[in-house]
């Protein structure tokens, strides 16, 4: 049993070399074995839903005493359709094609040899996140099916949350035979157990940290262990001069207000000069209660508009509010996005082929859209089941992680007695 006295380095050197056990047991489990662990987690889930809604109760409660935001409060909010909505998860990751074992590409030397690069788990990940509860079942489920242990440590905020969701899911992959090391809850609120993950090296493979600039900022400063970084949101939305008026109109209003809470929710609007309809497409975005924050041009249209700072351009709200700038052109708002976007999601609305492929080539963002809403952006929505976050860095994977990014790949040669010269 762990001991959760320790001070946390011990704490989670404990944990880690739990988990690199687990780890090594889990790679024996086949892919229905692990798929039927979670079936069973998610039916746990469901029948203990009034113990975590209680649970999460007492964390709102705080949240509320605190002074959290309301984009906050509504991260950590559970009821029995969010937590249905997380059993739909662990069930649909279960239908996953299991990565674990594919061959990405063979190739036969001059000498006979077969060489072939095969997925193969991570090994041990730690998640470091803040106030979504449902990341602790997701990333329990999506690191397990990638056959990866996991060592999961949640905000504060969410603490009473996080230990319910995490006692019935280990309970549950234990019945169904998964070890139960492979999922383990950092249960200690101690910020000190932040830094003893990220200096784990050779116990934790890998890092994935989900939460504000703060957060990743310093798991990127002291992490002696690989991070899969998942930026800010500061997502652009270009509406070009051919738009089709109810069409950018519906994508605008729906990227930024059908949840201000989320990632991939739209932050900046970007109008093009030539674009006729552009009073119609703020007023629509102001009668919704969003607020607008515009350069000159914006206010100009819309009087009642705050004017936009130079922050407001590299800020990522999470709530009702838009900063908005026409702009002189596909070429401007290029600029505009290479200068400020946080290379999350970008897109563009056009009915102009030839534009919007070159805003896909030229914007180098982890997802690129042309005529839809930004929040796509997220790995249900692509048929990856859920995520573990969107990884907007250049290396091991890119965009919504799911099963494939939490693997890597290993070289196996098959021979037949050659020799090196």
């Amino acid at each position: 049993m762990l001991d959760t006295t320790k001070d946390p380095a011990h704490l989670i050197a404990d944990m880690g070399a739990r988990a690199r056990a687990a780890a090594a047991d889990l790679a024996r489990k086949t892919s229905a074995e692990k798929s039927a662990g979670l079936r069973a987690a998610a039916r746990a889930l469901r029948a203990a839903a009034p113990t975590i809604i209680a649970a999460n109760a007492r964390d709102m409660a705080r949240g509320r005493d605190k002074g959290l935001s309301e984009a906050m409060l509504d991260r950590l909010a559970l009821d029995d359709g969010r937590i249905d909505g997380i059993a739909a998860s662990l069930e649909a990751i279960a239908d996953l094609p299991d990565p674990v074992g594919d061959v990405i590409d063979t190739a036969v030397r001059p000498n006979g040899m077969e060489l072939r690069r095969v997925r193969v788990p991570v090994g041990v990940i730690g998640i470091i996140y803040e106030s979504r509860p449902n990341v602790t079942a997701d990333a329990a489920a999506l690191c397990m099916k990638a056959g990866n242990a996991v060592i999961l440590r949640g905000g504060s905020e969410a603490i009473d949350s996080n230990r319910a969701l995490h006692a019935v899911l280990a309970e549950a992959l234990a019945g169904a035979g998964i070890p139960a090391d492979a999922v383990q809850l950092v249960p200690t609120t101690d910020r000190a157990a932040v830094g003893a993950m990220l200096q784990a090296e050779g116990l934790i493979d890998m890092i994935v940290p989900r939460g504000g600039k703060s957060l990743v900022a310093r798991v990127q400063a002291e992490a002696r262990v690989p991070v899969l970084a998942h930026l800010d949101g500061i997502n652009h939305l270009y509406v070009h001069g051919s738009a089709d008026p109810a069409r950018a109109e519906a994508i605008v209003v729906n990227a930024k207000m059908r949840r201000t809470g989320i990632c991939g929710a739209l932050e900046t609007l970007l109008i093009d000069a030539a674009y006729p309809g552009a009073r119609a497409l703020l007023d629509a975005v102001t009668a919704t209660g969003c607020e607008l924050r515009g350069d000159d041009a914006i206010r100009a249209l819309v009087p009642d508009a705050v004017p936009a700072t130079a922050e407001d351009w590299d800020t990522e709200y999470l709530a009702p509010v838009l900063s908005a700038a026409i702009v002189d052109g596909p070429e401007t708002a290029l600029d505009h996005i290479r200068r400020h976007s946080s290379g999350h999601t970008d897109a563009i609305v056009a009915e102009d082929a030839a534009v919007a492929e070159d805003f896909l080539a030229r914007v180098d963002s982890a997802i690129v859209m042309w005529n839809a809403s930004t929040q796509f952006a997220d790995g249900g929505e692509f048929g990856l089941g859920a995520e573990i976050g969107i990884a907007t860095g250049r290396l091991h994977a890119r965009g919504p992680v799911a099963l494939e990014g939490l693997t890597t790949y290993k070289w196996q040669v098959r021979g037949t007695g050659q020799t090196r010269p």
